[in-house]
């Protein structure tokens, strides 16, 4: 692979069928730093990124598998819909105390 291509915030998979993200890139010391789907952050060097083989895929549509979540981090029910209850500001932005 040409490793002038490499850019960061690439996504790639390797051929084991992982899916990673370039988060530094240094092509003077020639290492590649990379988080897995999975959030795992790992280097290679030039030689080391050769073997895995990776090609350039888009992002995934799903960005929380590298942050690790579950859907309890996200503080509200997702299967739940929000209702008619909802306040918006600019309703009494008019109104006089």
């Amino acid at each position: 692979m040409n490793t002038t291509m490499i850019k960061i915030g690439d996504w790639f998979r390797t051929n084991e069928m992982e899916n990673l993200e370039v988060v530094a890139f240094d092509p003077e010391e020639g290492l590649i730093e990379v988080q897995f789907y999975d959030g795992t952050v790992e280097e290679y060097d030039l030689e080391a990124w050769e073997a895995l083989d990776a090609k350039q895929i888009a992002p995934p549509e799903d960005w929380s598998g590298s942050y690790d979540l579950s859907r309890d981090d996200y503080g509200v029910d997702l299967d739940k819909p929000a209702g008619n209850n909802h306040i918006n500001p600019l309703d009494h932005l008019d109104e006089q105390d």
